[in-house]
Order: C-alpha cells, then sequence, then structure tokens
C-alpha cells in the first residue's frame, strides 16, 4: 500500500465490493459502508473502556484531587477501600455512550470536512490532498464531535470523582447513579450545563486526533515496510502496539488541556468553576505546572491495552462484517 495513503482509511477502512466501491475518496459512504464502519469504531471504542476504565477513573480522580493521593496505586487502593471494586467502574456507561457516540459523528463529519478542506486549497474534485491536508480534515471533524462527547464525558467523570466531592463537603450526599446526575445538571444548570468544558474538549481533540490517527498509521507503515508485506496483514501485535503508540503520543501533547476539562467538568458541581484560561492559570500558579500532569501515570499504563483493544477490536469486527457481507 502506498506510504500516503488516504487518512480517512484510518477512520472508515477499505470497504469495496468487487464491482462498485462503498467507499469512495471524495463522496459520502455508501449506506451499507458506513453501518459497517460505524459499528466497528462503536466495537473498538467499547473494547477501548472496558480495558481501560479502571485506569481511567484513577486519572479523572488525580486530575481532580491532586493532593489527595500519594500516586497512583494509593488512587487505586483507596477507592477501593472506600466504596469497593466497583467505584473504579463508576462512570462506564457514559464512558460507552461517549465513544459510540464521537465515533458516529466522526465518521459521518469526516467526508464533509475533506470536501471543505479541497475545496479552501483550491483543489480539483479529483486531486488527492496531501497529508497535511488529510490531517486537517480529521482534526476539523473532530469539533463536531466533541459536541456529542462533552455532554457523555461530563456525566462521566463526575460520577468517577462523586465520593471525593461528597467528602470533601464540597457538595451534598446523594446518589452515585447517571440518571441521578443527569437530573442534578438540568435542574441546577439547565441543558446548558451539559456543555460544560467543551472549549477544553475541543481544544484537546482537534490536536488529540492529529496525532493519535497520524502515529498510529507511521508506526503501522514501519512494521509493513519490516515485514514486507501489506499494512492490513502486519498482524495483532503489531496492530496493538501501533494503537498503543498513537495513544502515548496523544496524551503526551495534549494531557494538560486533558487535565484542565476535567477539573471544570466536577468542579462545576459547585456552581463556581471558571473558564478553560482562568482554571489553566490558577492550577499553574497555586498548584504548580506538576498538577496539570496529575494522573498521567495511569494514562501512560492505560493507553496501550486501551488504544490497542480500540484498533484491534476495530479492524477485527470491520473485516468480519466485510466477510459477511460478501459471502
Amino acid at each position: 500500500m502506498l506510504r500516503g495513503q488516504r487518512l480517512s482509511e484510518i477512520f472508515l477502512g477499505r470497504f469495496r465490493e468487487k464491482r462498485k466501491p462503498l467507499l469512495t475518496t471524495f463522496s459520502w459512504p455508501h449506506p451499507i459502508g458506513q453501518a459497517i464502519v460505524t459499528s466497528a469504531g462503536a466495537i473498538g471504542g467499547a473494547a477501548c473502556v472496558f480495558s481501560g476504565q479502571p485506569l481511567d477513573t484513577a486519572k479523572v480522580k488525580m486530575q481532580t484531587f491532586p493532593t489527595l493521593y500519594r500516586g497512583f496505586i494509593h488512587c487505586v487502593v483507596s477507592t477501593c477501600k472506600q466504596v469497593g471494586l466497583r467505584g473504579l467502574y463508576q462512570g462506564t456507561t457514559p464512558a460507552l455512550m461517549a465513544n459510540v457516540a464521537e465515533n458516529s459523528v466522526l465518521f459521518m463529519s469526516y467526508g464533509f470536512c475533506q470536501q471543505v478542506i479541497r475545496f479552501t486549497a483550491g483543489l480539483h474534485n479529483e486531486a488527492v490532498p496531501i497529508d497535511m491536508q488529510k490531517a486537517c480534515a480529521g482534526s476539523v471533524a473532530s469539533i463536531f464531535s466533541s459536541l456529542v462527547l462533552c455532554p457523555t464525558e461530563l456525566v462521566k467523570c463526575r460520577l468517577q470523582a462523586m465520593y471525593e466531592m461528597e467528602a470533601s463537603g464540597k457538595i451534598a450526599k446523594s446518589q452515585n447513579t447517571v440518571w441521578s446526575v443527569v437530573k442534578s445538571i438540568m435542574r441546577n444548570e439547565g441543558p446548558q450545563g451539559f456543555f460544560q468544558g467543551l472549549t477544553t474538549t475541543i481544544a484537546r481533540e482537534v490536536p488529540g486526533y492529529f496525532c493519535f490517527f497520524g502515529a498510529y498509521e507511521l508506526c503501522r507503515t514501519a512494521f509493513a515496510d519490516h515485514m514486507k508485506c501489506d499494512k492490513d496483514d502486519i498482524g495483532v501485535a503489531p496492530i496493538v502496539f501501533s494503537g498503543g503508540f498513537g495513544g502515548a503520543c496523544l496524551w503526551l501533547v495534549v494531557y494538560p488541556m486533558d487535565c484542565v476539562k476535567s477539573r471544570i467538568q466536577v468542579m462545576s458541581m459547585t456552581g463556581k468553576q471558571a473558564g478553560f484560561f482562568k482554571t489553566f492559570m490558577t492550577i499553574a500558579r497555586s498548584e504548580g505546572v506538576r498538577a496539570l500532569y496529575s494522573g498521567l501515570t495511569p494514562t501512560m499504563v492505560r493507553t496501550f491495552p486501551a488504544n490497542g483493544a480500540l484498533f484491534l477490536g476495530y479492524e477485527a469486527s470491520r473485516k468480519l462484517m466485510m466477510k459477511q457481507f460478501d459471502s
């Protein structure tokens, strides 16, 4: 496969009939192809959540309360002692909803964003955009996915940090359920309350997607060149490693923004949380720059199994569904 392959293949894969392509470079995907790749993305997202949820919970707790825990292990052990093992899986339902919603919107908007980027660059309809232009299209598409990701991540983060918020007296004791959090947001903040941290989510997603999928594809290319085979035939271990490498690159670049996002979404339960820039400067000045990287250890530990599972689930389920449809 050519090194400069379409970036859309990273998101959508290559779904073709023997005679007529269902996914084309510059047009909306065929409904059947769209359904397959969207389902594959949802399965990959679910695999990512189930494999990495406990570590994600530890990350959010450490981001929100950096002085409460001495480290990753202390956070995990304390959570298990306080609320049991189930405490590490708080927010699993909204996390699943977030991944499914994000992938669906991302897939639908990517084709349109690629059209816009090509038009803006003055390229002919049949011209193939350069890699940087394709990466920009993916980054712009992530803005649309952020609109559905933010509300579900807000509920997830609040559930994950609920025990600490109650124990510190910042909020009154309440039920730790998805529905109770949703009702509380609607009652106290209104519909706009679900979009607390939207600016920070967008600021994280745009560069994050560029790094994530760029690193994943670069790593797959290196494996394919070394193994003298097609990128789709590199095997399970290289796919898992490539996914983990992409995730590591993403988090190293955008982690401070994710920390600010978690702080805004959790602390907004008190009704007094500031916006992105003020929160960022407050953390840096009063707690130090190091506080912006609280929880990085569980994040980096999580990224290889979680993002490896994401891409393995996506690639395996996509190929299985393609095989079933072609048979």
